[in-house]
C-alpha cells in the first residue's frame, strides 16, 4: 500500500504546481510552468521505462474527472486504489484545491477543472516523451502502450483504429498489448497487429502472452520482446486484458482463447530470464487488484506496468521484489520509472507520474499536425453543438455519473422502455457546466462497434439475475474472477446492493420508480439497453438517439441520484 511517506519521497511531477500559496491559477500555470518543470527528474541507472495506458483514442486535451466512488472487496477493500475523493487526499497527505488534488481525486473537480484546465493531448504527451529522450539518449529509453489505445472517439471507430496506430507511431511506442482492440474484430487486428512471428501494418508489436487459438491451443501472438536498453537485456512480456470474450462479443474473436492463464505468465518469465533478460516488465492489462495477485504469486517479475482499470497512483506498489505501476487513463498522465541494474538485477529506481496539464505544455508540432489531419476530414460534424449542460456530466464511478444517466434517458425516451440497462464502461470524457456538448462528445461516450439499442420484454426474475451476474463479476473478492468495468447503469429501476455478499444475494429491494411499486419476479417489463454481446442485436445506433435527445433539450441540467444504495459489510 502506498503511504504518505513514499508520496513524499517520491516527489511527484504534479508537486510542482504548487506555489509558496499552494495554488497555481491557470494563468500562472501557463505563464510559469514549462516542460522543463514538468520534465526535472531525479535520474536513475541506466534504464528508462515510460508508460501510458488506456487513451481510449482521446488525441486532443480533454476533461477527465476521477471517481469519487471506487469500491475494493476481499483483500482490496480500503486499499489504494479503492481509496478516493478527500479520504485520498488525506491517505496521500495531499492539499485539497492543489495541482495533485485536482489531477488525482474528484474532490473539488469542477472548480480545479476551472483553474488547472484540460488534461493530456497526444501533442502534449509527445513534447514530454521527446524530451526525456533528448536528456537519457534515444537507446536508454523504452515507451510502452498498455492497450485500449485503439477505441473511443469517432476519429478511431470510422478509421478502424488506424488513428490511433499513426499517433502510437509518431510517438515511438515500442510494444502494445490490448482489450478494446478486439472489438475491431480479429481480421482487423491481424491485419494492423499481425500474429507470431509476423508484423501488420502498423508495425508495433503486438504482445499478448495469453491469447490462444481454439482449434489448437497454439500462441497467436508473440509473448515476448526483448529490448537492448542502456547496456541492459530487458524482456517485455505482454498479457491481454483476459476476460475480453466475457466482457466484449465473442463472435468478434471466436477463433481465439483468453484468460489469465498464471502457468503461462511463469513460464514465460522463467523463459526470459533463461535467455538473459536481466529486467523482466509484464506489460499487463489484468487490471490493478488481479496484478496486484499475480505479482505475489509469480517470481522474476520487476515491473509491472498495469492498465485496465484507469488508476493513478503517484508512486509504485511494491508486491516483494515487484514494482506495480499505475499510469491512469485518458492520456491523463505519463509515468517515467528509471531502474538501476546491477550484477543482473534492478538494486534501485525512481519514479514519477507526470501530469499531463495541456496549459503548461507546448504542443509538438508533428504530432498536432498529425492529429489535425486525422480530424479535418470530420471536424465541421464533430464540433456541431447539439446542447449545452449546465451541470458537470461525467461517466466514472463504481455505480453510475451523470453521462451514464443522460444516455439512461435518452434510450428509455426514445425507445419507449421502463427500464435502462447501460454498461458500465469507464472510458468516455467530461463536460463541465456551460460546455456545448457536440457530437465529439457524444461519440467520446458510445463510439463502439456494436452500438444497437436493443428494447426487448423481461421478467424481473431476469432483471435481478442480470444484476447479480454484473456485480458477481465486479465484486467477487477473488480478483481472478473480476471481469472488470464498473457496474452495470439503470435507468426507471431502484435496488439496494451489498457489494461483500455472497453471489445471488446481493441485489435486494428491486423497484420500479415509474409506479413506486417493488419488481415483481413473475412480471414483464420493457427493458432497452445498448452494448449486447449478442451477434443478432437490432437496433439503432446509440449516439443517434443521444443525438436526438439532446437537440430536443437544448439545455441539460444533471441533477444527483440515488436510485441505487449501497450497503458495506461490517
Amino acid at each position: 500500500m502506498v503511504t504518505r511517506r513514499d508520496f513524499i519521497q517520491v516527489a511527484s511531477a504534479a508537486a510542482l504546481l504548487t506555489g509558496a500559496s499552494g495554488r497555481l491559477s491557470r494563468l500562472a500555470a501557463q505563464q510559469r510552468l514549462s516542460e522543463a518543470d514538468l520534465l526535472r527528474f531525479p535520474a536513475k541507472g541506466q534504464v528508462t521505462l515510460l508508460h501510458i495506458a488506456d487513451t481510449h483514442a482521446q488525441l486532443r486535451p480533454i476533461y477527465f474527472r476521477e471517481p469519487s466512488v471506487n469500491l475494493g472487496v476481499g483483500e482490496a477493500k480500503g486499499k489504494l486504489p479503492h481509496v478516493t475523493d478527500r479520504d485520498l487526499l488525506a491517505t496521500l497527505g495531499v492539499a485539497q484545491g492543489s495541482a495533485e488534488a485536482y489531477m488525482l481525486s474528484s474532490a473539488d473537480y469542477e472548480a480545479l477543472a476551472r483553474e488547472y484546465g484540460r488534461v493530456g493531448g497526444f501533442d502534449r504527451i509527445a513534447t514530454l516523451v521527446k524530451g526525456i529522450r533528448a536528456e537519457r539518449g534515444e537507446r536508454n529509453v523504452l515507451l510502452l502502450d498498455g492497450g485500449d489505445a485503439l477505441q473511443g472517439s469517432y476519429t478511431s471507430l470510422v478509421s478502424r483504429g488506424a488513428d490511433m496506430v499513426s499517433a502510437l507511431k509518431e510517438l515511438g511506442v515500442a510494444a502494445t498489448t490490448g482489450h478494446w482492440e478486439f472489438t475491431l474484430g480479429a481480421s482487423r487486428i491481424s491485419e494492423l497487429f499481425g500474429g507470431v512471428a509476423s508484423q501488420g501494418s502498423a508495425g508495433i508489436p503486438f504482445l499478448a502472452n495469453n491469447v490462444r487459438d481454439t482449434d489448437f491451443d497454439e500462441p497467436v501472438f508473440d509473448s515476448t520482446a526483448f529490448h537492448e536498453i542502456g547496456g541492459v537485456k530487458i524482456a517485455v512480456i505482454g498479457q491481454a486484458f483476459p476476460y475480453t470474450p466475457i466482457a466484449n462479443p465473442r463472435w468478434m474473436m471466436s477463433s481465439w482463447s483468453f484468460g489469465i492463464r498464471e502457468n503461462d505468465m511463469r513460464a514465460a518469465v522463467d523463459d526470459a530470464r533463461a535467455r538473459g533478460a536481466q529486467v523482466v516488465v509484464l506489460l499487463s492489462h489484468n487490471g490493478f487488484d488481479v496484478d496486484r495477485k499475480m505479482a505475489r504469486r509469480i517470481a522474476g517479475i520487476d515491473v509491472i506496468l498495469t492498465s485496465h482499470t484507469h488508476d493513478a497512483l503517484p508512486a509504485p506498489e511494491r508486491v516483494g521484489d515487484t514494482l506495480l505501476i499505475a499510469s491512469g487513463s485518458h492520456g491523463k498522465f505519463l509515468s517515467r520509472l528509471d531502474l538501476e541494474v546491477k550484477g543482473g538485477r534492478v538494486v534501485d529506481h525512481s519514479f514519477r507520474l507526470i501530469p499531463i496539464l495541456a496549459d503548461a505544455i507546448k504542443p509538438d508540432p508533428a504530432m498536432a499536425k498529425l492529429i489535425a489531419d486525422i480530424r479535418a476530414p470530420h471536424a465541421a460534424m464533430l464540433d456541431t453543438e447539439v446542447a449545452r449542460t449546465d451541470g458537470l456530466l461525467y461517466r466514472r464511478g463504481t455505480f453510475g455519473g451523470s453521462l451514464d444517466d443522460l444516455i439512461c434517458d435518452a434510450l428509455m425516451a426514445q425507445r419507449d422502455a421502463e427500464i435502462v440497462f447501460s454498461p458500465g464502461f469507464r472510458w468516455g470524457t467530461t463536460l463541465v457546466a456551460g460546455e456545448a456538448i457536440t457530437w465529439d462528445d457524444i461519440y467520446n461516450a458510445t463510439a463502439i462497434t456494436y452500438p444497437a439499442v436493443y428494447r426487448t420484454p423481461m421478467k424481473g426474475a431476469d432483471i435481478k439475475a442480470v444484476l447479480e451476474d454484473v456485480a458477481d463479476n465486479i465484486f467477487n473478492p477473488d480478483p481472478y474472477y473480476q471481469q472488470g468495468g464498473d457496474m452495470v447503469r439503470v435507468g426507471g429501476l431502484g435496488y439496494t446492493i451489498n457489494v461483500d455478499a455472497a453471489m445471488g444475494q446481493r441485489i435486494t429491494g428491486l423497484t420500479h420508480l415509474g409506479t413506486g411499486k417493488p419488481i415483481e419476479a413473475e412480471a414483464t417489463y420493457i427493458v432497452a439497453g445498448w452494448a449486447s454481446v449478442n451477434e443478432a442485436t437490432k437496433g439503432p445506433p446509440v449516439w443517434d438517439l443521444v443525438g436526438e435527445h439532446l437537440a430536443a433539450r437544448h439545455v441539460l441540467s444533471p441533477q444527483p441520484r440515488h436510485a441505487v444504495k449501497v450497503v458495506r459489510a461490517g
